[in-house]
């Protein structure tokens, strides 16, 4: 990534700092009122992950890129009950989390952290070479942890300790940021410049062939979670608002928000890839992270 381009994604983060000073209400313009509300206890909750039955948000708690011990995890139960406070403490500025199996798996800076959840202590540091602002993170049923890299056009991979690049150079149209496996696809959004903003792109986990899965105007993606086959849901950090991704491609907003939306977490309803669910949003700047129905929004969009 260019100089230039990481100039724009540290203003970005510095617009949204600034968004801070506006009133937290979290309520979506038009929409529903969230179902709950948690702000206590979070320090820049940069991505919230619904894994085991309760949801997981990684805290910055002071510069993005700062080697001071003060990250941590919050875990948060059904009806916004806290557990722990903090939940995993030891951390650097983590960003994406994702589960598999009883094991959490964080984002650090130059590492990527496994928690053991059963015991609510980290297990392994395990360093990737060459990073420097290691952001999401995605697993693949294999146990192949992807991690995409916010200062040059590239994704990591991490398998059995080890890390490795796994495309760079076509990891282009943007700050690499969010990331999902879905499908055998590696699915990436970049954070880029008006107007055109960012990109939601595929890539094939085999061949690493890269395809745009829509031309349409996403803004600055940050969070990805699946939707119906084929389709996504997204935030958009730049517009403060929630995307859904038609596997057409057709780009809906479902809500907007009046502050920066993070690296959401879903949680399907009946536990399948459907429709409808809670999706739980981090407001980076207002630290809190607030849960709403998504049938309602979809509903409204339609």
């Amino acid at each position: 990534m260019s100089r230039s381009a990481f100039a724009f994604f540290v203003a970005v983060v510095a617009s949204a700092t600034r968004l801070a000073q506006v009133p937290p209400s979290q309520t979506p313009t038009g929409g529903p009122r969230p179902l709950w509300t948690v702000s206590t206890g979070l320090a820049q909750p940069e991505s919230a992950h619904y894994f085991l039955g309760t949801v997981f948000v990684s805290n910055i708690n002071g510069q993005t890129l700062a080697k001071d011990g003060n990250g941590y995890i919050t875990r948060i139960a059904d009806g916004g009950k806290v557990i722990g406070n903090p939940w995993v403490k030891g951390l650097n500025a983590p960003k994406g989390i994702r589960g598999s199996g009883t094991t959490l798996w964080v984002a650090d800076i130059d590492e990527v952290v496994s928690i053991d959840v059963r015991e609510a202590r980290i297990t392994a540091h395990i360093p990737v070479a060459g990073s420097s602002f290691l952001n999401d993170l995605a697993i693949a049923p294999d146990g192949t942890i992807y991690v995409s890299h916010s200062n040059e056009p590239r994704i990591y991979m991490v398998k059995d300790g080890k890390s490795s690049v796994f495309v760079e150079g076509s990891v282009r149209d943007g700050v690499p940021n969010g990331l999902l496996v879905d499908a055998g696809r590696l699915i990436l959004g970049t954070i880029g410049q008006a107007p055109t903003g960012g990109k939601l792109l595929a890539f094939d986990l085999q061949t690493k062939q890269r395809t745009q899965l829509t031309t349409e105007n996403v803004g600055g993606i940050d969070g990805i979670e699946p939707a119906e086959k084929g389709a996504y849901f997204v935030t958009d950090v730049i517009g403060r608002r929630l995307l859904h991704v038609a596997s057409n491609g057709k780009v809906t907003t479902l809500s907007t928000f009046d502050q920066a939306c993070a690296d959401i977490g879903v949680r399907p309803k009946m536990e399948q890839l459907v429709q409808a669910g809670i999706v739980f949003i981090p407001f980076l700047s207002a630290s809190s992270v607030a849960a709403y129905d998504l049938y309602p929004l979809i509903r409204a969009a339609r």
